[in-house]
């Protein structure tokens, strides 16, 4: 009992600063819905579909959080602390480049990249609007995972917290400003989250590069290091990839069922990415303590953090989801006066509720098998979930009713189906001992 009280601490301590921090992040979306929602359906459709895409492209590149931090908790539990650092720079230079190359690219192609989802022109208008003036915080927003995945995996998840709660209060105020103050309407409420990012990122690129010079580490770019960075964060691409291709799929589904559905799909999703992140805080503790114990050389540790840490998963999931249960039917009302969107809106929050105590354990070894170094595994898994999610949302998108029913099925085959299938392949690899590997690099 005594051992698993403290093993409950250390997950806290990381957990509680990594939940404040990740349910800052996705109040950005909320916010830019909530704010957008009321300039009419139009408005909200279309930054729902440019959302999807924004997120896609930051997503892919989440390895440069969940990577650095498996990268640097391993180096810190074998006693190197310089090169925990060392890794940590490599993946901030490597963020940027990534960040300018997506600028550049994504800047010419945003009307081609909206097109795809289908809607109307006026969506499409502002979808593209949106998409454009919020790519020029892409820099930053990469910039703020790479440093937040190398305070994490030096054990503080306090400081992201403190960067992220402030930044999405001057979000807040800032959109409101832009949007109704100055009258920038959907282009306001990206370009004050887009400033937002690039001070976070400035605060937290001053604070790595502090403790970077405190060891003797340099911060000029090194082209091996940059490339060993990249190399590692492959396996974790394709992972990812799988995962924002079921999204993509998700709400191209939607698309398809008419502009209130993809409206209220904007609204659903958005409010399950704000879970996610939230279940997602035990994924961070457990990246963060399974990557120090094998890097400690500590097996056994590893397998009882990662026991407590499933029971936590659950155990929050089934309180999120009593949360969703108890709120489904008004949470529409915060993001569209539109009743045909807060019907669908409410109606599919209950298959998301449902859903939460399987999510959490998903996270929760999601984490496990990262901070494990675990990725070529989990970018395999990854590909063969989508390959089972795939023929569902087709079954869906040929033959679920429109309206609110339709939304209802679509998030039972993404709930049920996809989530289902990465509880499996996860489940299945946990039953081993493959992911067990320890050493500072794996």
């Amino acid at each position: 009992m005594a051992r698993e009280s403290g093993l409950n601490r250390q997950i806290l301590r990381l957990a509680v600063p990594a939940l404040g921090a990740l349910l800052a992040e996705p109040i950005f979306l909320l916010v830019d819905a909530a704010i957008v929602g009321h300039l009419g359906v139009a408005q909200l459709a279309g930054v729902g579909i440019a959302s999807v895409i924004l997120g896609t492209l930051v997503g892919l590149s989440v390895f440069l959080a969940y990577g650095t931090t498996a990268q640097v908790s391993r180096a810190l539990g074998a006693g190197r602390p310089a090169d925990a650092l060392t890794f940590g720079i490599a993946g901030l230079y490597l963020a940027v480049i990534i960040g300018v190359a997506v600028l550049a690219v994504g800047w010419p192609l945003a009307p081609w990249l909206i097109d795809l989802f289908g809607g109307t022109t006026a969506v499409a208008d502002f979808g593209i609007v949106f998409l454009r003036w919020s790519l020029l915080g892409l820099p930053a927003m990469l910039a703020v995972l790479a440093t937040t995945g190398v305070l994490r995996g030096l054990q503080d998840t306090r400081t992201p917290l403190y960067v992220a709660g402030a930044g999405a209060m001057v979000n807040m105020g800032l959109n409101v400003l832009l949007v109704y103050g100055i009258g920038l309407g959907v282009a306001g409420s990206a370009i004050g989250t887009a400033l937002t990012q690039t001070a976070m990122a400035a605060v937290l690129v001053v604070i790595v590069a502090r403790g970077a010079r405190r060891l003797g580490v340099a911060l000029t770019p090194h082209a091996g290091h940059i490339r060993g960075a990249g190399r590692a964060g492959v396996p974790l691409f394709v992972r990812t990839l799988t995962l924002r291709a079921a999204i993509i799929v998700t709400t191209a589904v939607a698309a398809r069922q008419g502009v209130t559905v993809l409206a209220a799909q904007q609204v659903v999703m958005s409010i399950w990415n704000f879970l996610a992140l939230g279940l997602d805080a035990l994924a961070i503790a457990a990246q963060a303590l399974t990557g120090k114990a094998l890097g400690e050389g500590d097996q056994a540790a590893a397998r009882r953090f990662t026991g407590v840490m499933l029971r936590w998963g659950v155990g929050a999931g089934v309180a999120i989801g009593i949360v969703v249960l108890l709120i489904h039917t008004f949470a529409g009302a915060a993001f569209s006066p539109d009743p045909e969107v807060r019907t669908a809106v409410g109606a599919a929050l209950i298959v998301v509720a449902v859903s939460q105590p399987l999510c959490g354990w998903v996270f929760v070894l999601d984490g496990v098998l990262i901070g494990a170094g675990d990725g070529v595994y989990l970018a395999w898994a990854g590909v063969l979930t989508l390959v089972v999610y795939l023929p569902a949302a087709w079954a869906v998108a040929m033959w679920a009713p429109g309206g609110s029913a339709g939304l209802v099925w679509l998030w039972v085959a993404f709930s049920i189906v996809f989530m289902g299938a990465r509880a499996v392949t996860l489940g299945w690899r946990y039953r081993g001992d493959r992911w067990l590997i320890t050493g500072a690099v794996r």
